[in-house]
């Protein structure tokens, strides 16, 4: 038996390299970790969730630094599978008054061998919320089937599922990605999109109150649109739409604040918040990480947000 968790994620571990100036001319680089799903079980964590993370890790010079680095966190990592092959990783740097910079290099990685043999169903069942993303199914066929049967062991368990789309082209085709979202929809219960790239360049739905109904209409209870336009969140559940605000106004590096947010909303829900409630707390924490640059060193721990929560509800 596996001990009782509140999330478990599904992904793959990036090495980030990282510097405040252009990566053209910076003399040294910052190294830590990053990674959609990784990012989200980090924000889930620091504020008290208790998180298990299923990957392939490769057995490079890497290795040792992601396995400790996540056991002083307090990730659960027993379904980490270590294997041979390389670890991906990336370049960020967002240089005073310059454009920001990003590289990555993720093929053939040990993630992207990532397949239904690593899904333990006993493991799913240990979990009150199981989330992967777009970027999880795209990193192979394989990698996708994994998710699904995450996805069909959870639903069928009465484990709440969610999901974040997270799309980008650089990653694969439109229509890979929608095909990817209709295979797993029906057993998704919470669903975290960006207006602009989820909802209106892959599912092509232009209003938030239209893509929150046709979600509902597809049986997801709980949806929740980030809008950088309107610089907020409408969260959609039991019938009700309702808009909160971006928690800052002055942000430093976006990269990842929406896997950030995710892992607030997620802590939030799978603590016995309400969607509604959870959206302020996830608001928090995303606005704090925006603030420095990294993906997964600038999430903000417990502390921090909830007394600026409490803050912002008295």
């Amino acid at each position: 038996m596996f001990e009782k968790l509140d999330i478990i994620t599904i992904g793959e571990s990036l090495i980030e390299l990282s510097s405040e100036k252009s990566l053209t001319y910076a003399d040294t680089i910052d190294k830590y970790y990053g990674g959609d799903t990784l990012a989200t079980a980090i924000a889930a964590l620091r504020l008290g969730s208790k998180v298990g993370y299923v990957s392939r890790v490769g057995m490079d010079h890497f290795k040792d630094f992601l396995l400790d680095s996540w056991q002083s966190e307090g990730l659960d990592i027993s379904q980490i599978k270590l294997v041979e092959g390389f670890n991906g990783l990336y370049f960020i740097a967002r240089p005073s008054g310059g454009e920001k910079e990003f590289a990555y290099y993720r093929k053939k990685t040990a993630a992207t061998n990532l397949s239904i043999d690593d899904i333990s169903s006993d493991y799913i069942k240990s979990a009150s919320i199981v989330y992967a993303t777009g970027v999880t199914q795209s990193l192979s066929l394989s990698a996708k089937e994994a998710v699904k049967k995450a996805f069909s062991v959870a639903k069928e368990n009465n484990i709440l599922v969610a999901y974040d789309p997270n799309f980008s082209p650089k990653l694969w085709s439109k229509d890979e990605a929608k095909e990817a979202f209709e295979e797993i929809a029906e057993n998704v219960d919470i669903l975290l999109l960006n207006l602009k790239t989820d909802s209106q360049k892959l599912l092509e739905i232009q209003s938030v109150d239209k893509l929150i109904k046709y979600c509902w209409d597809m049986g997801i209870s709980t949806v929740v649109v980030k809008s950088g336009a309107d610089r907020g969140y409408y969260t959609g559940s039991q019938g009700e739409i309702l808009f909160t605000k971006f928690w800052a106004d002055r942000v430093v590096d976006t990269t990842s604040a929406g896997d950030a947010f995710n892992g607030g909303f997620l802590h939030a829900i799978a603590s016995g918040s309400t969607p509604f409630e959870a959206v302020h707390i996830a608001a928090i924490v995303a606005g704090l990480q925006s603030q420095k640059i990294g993906a997964i060193k600038s999430i903000p721990f417990k502390k921090e947000v909830y007394s600026i929560y409490k803050g912002y509800n008295d």
